[in-house]
């Protein structure tokens, strides 16, 4: 059996491993809490339903982040401490990249969600008063 020529990349994916999955989990812990307020102004009749959207949202932004994040985790290598530190600078650079996409499209998603439900409550429109003549 060959000696490994990265002796540097078990720390650095241990180093990944436990960021990535503390960036994500503490993201989604915030985007829970508070995304509970929009989809709760949404279902303002039933409660119930905007926890259960809520958990699932959740649970996708888990299954999309941890996902990317181990589709980067493999690396060519890293002979010094300083390629080592790249290596890992890389990877959370592009797993926050992420993570910042996730959020803002989370947040995308809510004020959507929201801005329907507000537009199925508003009033019909106004019927026009009286109308103009062309040649004014």
């Amino acid at each position: 059996m060959e000696p490994s020529t990265t002796p540097y990349l078990v720390p650095v994916y241990l180093v990944y491993a436990a960021a990535s999955i503390g960036l994500t989990i503490g993201l989604a812990r915030v985007l829970f809490q508070n995304g509970a307020v929009f989809l709760e102004d949404v279902f303002k009749d039933r409660p119930r339903m905007a926890e259960a959207v809520n958990r699932l949202l959740v649970v996708g932004f888990y299954l999309l982040n941890l996902g990317y994040a181990a589709l980067i985790l493999k690396s060519d290598g890293a002979t010094s401490m300083v390629q080592a530190c790249e290596v890992l600078a890389w990877k959370l650079g592009g797993l926050l990249v992420s993570l910042g996409v996730m959020h803002f499209f989370n947040m995308m998603l809510f004020w959507r969600i929201r801005r329907r439900a507000q537009i199925a409550v508003l009033p019909p429109p106004v019927a026009p008063q009286m109308r103009l003549s062309a040649s004014a």
